[in-house]
């Protein structure tokens, strides 16, 4: 529901209607929810799939990185749609994606099915995620703080309990209800509904500089060299034949080639050549990928790793990953005022340090307890990464690409989601887990030395467009005013 602010101008009586940042963020955070507490959920009932669907453990990594697969695609395809249409638009779209792909692959009888179903849900997932921030980030900057602290919290709180959840749905109602828990957010859509005229309004205003026609050719570009990234690392987890493996490494090089080369030919395109040259844009997307890699690599082999040690099933299992899931609750907290004190930077590289530390304790370490710490210590990485790169990413490009560019950032941060799992997956039948794990851990410390050596972006963050606005104003009244007012 709208509310009155009062005018930033000091003029006694004056008034701007705004929607309020808390309801908004209330409304955003039930919605996402489920996806959160479906990110841990899927990972605790991996073992139980494989067995019920005869497949190997390594091909079930398929299940985490089919999701953040299509959910990195989606999100810049999403961010170029919110050109020309509302934040609700968007969200409807995605959510209805997130239910029917979620529902498709609860009920799947076969790896394959439910892949395809885990691929249609996460594209849906990353369009509900990149309309529900564009939503509240595009709110003026006190109701902003709070939409998002709203937001937050949810995806915190969802994404502690997940294991748990996971754990107890695979125990007392099976994996396929695992795989159904997104559908919840088809319903607490009507939510969001009854407020779908705010959405439409601040939805309104300066938008993405390149709102042209979709760039098709670049979307399914950048679309093939991921796929076909994903899939050459399960290759041999999946058992995929030889010729199989260098056609789709053939597309992949072509792919990357084409994304390369259409860069180069239309600057405006799906890849727009000035938000990814923007500097810092790349090193941003780049620490954020390698940190989500370790997390998620971990995450995938951190279930199976304590019911082997402890004998026990999906529900002790997710118990006991409960407290490491907690830490991001405090993790996105105690980033976010450390940025006070340091630079998003060397912030960032201390989080990259210890996803590393985490992998490796889980690599050298046996048994349930370095198990659970290694993993609290990736998590805790991964939830601050995001945290900070939330706040650093608008201070890297113009506000015209500021729906692009939160797009394409998030797209690189999750594809590293699959490409965690996937190398595990594909490296858990060459060699020992341990070494696998060690070569997991080789990401998150390219990251760290990413973020040691590249340093661009500000000390803190940039005042609020609002405020930049009144000081325009003001200076073309009288010159003098914006200099007395910095």
């Amino acid at each position: 529901m709208p509310r009155t602010f009062p005018s930033e101008g000091g003029g006694g009586g004056s008034s701007v209607e705004g929607p309020d940042g808390r309801w908004l963020g209330l409304v955003l955070g039930m919605l996402v929810l489920p996806m959160y507490v479906a990110l841990g959920a899927p990972s605790v009932a991996l073992p139980a799939i494989g067995r019920a669907l005869g497949v190997q453990f390594g091909a079930t990594a398929w299940i985490l990185a089919a999701w953040s697969l299509t959910s990195a695609l989606a999100m810049p395809v999403a961010g170029r749609l919110m050109a020309r249409w509302s934040p609700f638009r968007v969200l409807v779209a995605g959510v209805v994606a997130l239910a029917a792909g979620s529902a498709l692959a609860a009920v799947g009888p076969t790896l394959p099915v439910v892949i395809v179903g885990r691929l249609i849900g996460g594209a849906g997932a990353g369009a509900t995620v990149i309309a529900v921030f564009a939503a509240a980030t595009a709110l003026p900057g006190r109701e902003r703080l709070r939409a998002l602290g709203m937001i937050a919290a949810a995806s915190a709180t969802a994404s502690a309990c997940g294991t748990l959840v996971g754990g107890a749905v695979v125990a007392w109602l099976g994996w396929r209800a695992v795989l159904a828990i997104p559908v919840l957010a088809l319903p607490l859509l009507l939510a969001a509904w009854a407020g779908r005229r705010t959405f439409t309004r601040i939805g309104r205003g300066e938008r993405d500089g390149s709102a042209g026609r979709l760039d098709i050719v670049g979307a399914a570009v950048l679309s093939v060299f991921a796929g076909s990234l994903i899939a050459l690392l399960q290759a041999h987890s999946v058992g995929l034949p030889a010729p199989v493996t260098l056609v789709v490494a053939a597309a992949g090089a072509l792919a990357a080639v084409g994304l390369w080369w259409r860069v180069r030919r239309t600057p405006d395109g799906f890849v727009p050549r000035r938000v990814i040259a923007a500097r810092g844009f790349l090193a941003a997307g780049l620490v954020g990928g390698a940190v989500f890699a370790g997390y998620y690599g971990v995450l995938f082999l951190a279930p199976s790793l304590i019911e082997q040690a402890t004998g026990g099933g999906a529900l002790e299992a997710g118990a006991l990953l409960v407290p490491a899931a907690a830490c991001s609750v405090l993790a996105g907290r105690l980033a976010g005022a450390l940025t006070d004190r340091f630079t998003a930077w060397q912030v960032l590289a201390g989080l990259a340090a210890l996803t590393v530390v985490g992998v490796l304790v889980v690599a050298v370490f046996n048994g349930p307890i370095p198990v659970v710490v290694g993993a609290a210590l990736t998590v805790c990485g991964f939830a601050g990464a995001q945290a900070v790169l939330v706040g650093l990413a608008p201070q890297l490009v113009a506000t015209r690409d500021r729906d692009t560019a939160q797009g394409l950032l998030n797209f690189m941060i999750v594809l590293g989601g699959g490409i965690g799992p996937a190398a595990v997956a594909g490296l858990s039948g060459i060699v020992s887990v341990p070494v696998a794990l060690a070569v997991l851990a080789a990401l998150p410390l390219a990251g760290l030395v990413l973020s040691l050596t590249r340093r661009p972006g500000a000390r803190h963050p940039p005042e609020p467009d609002d405020t930049r606005t009144e000081r325009r104003s003001c200076r073309e009244k009288e010159p003098r005013c914006g200099r007395r007012a910095v």
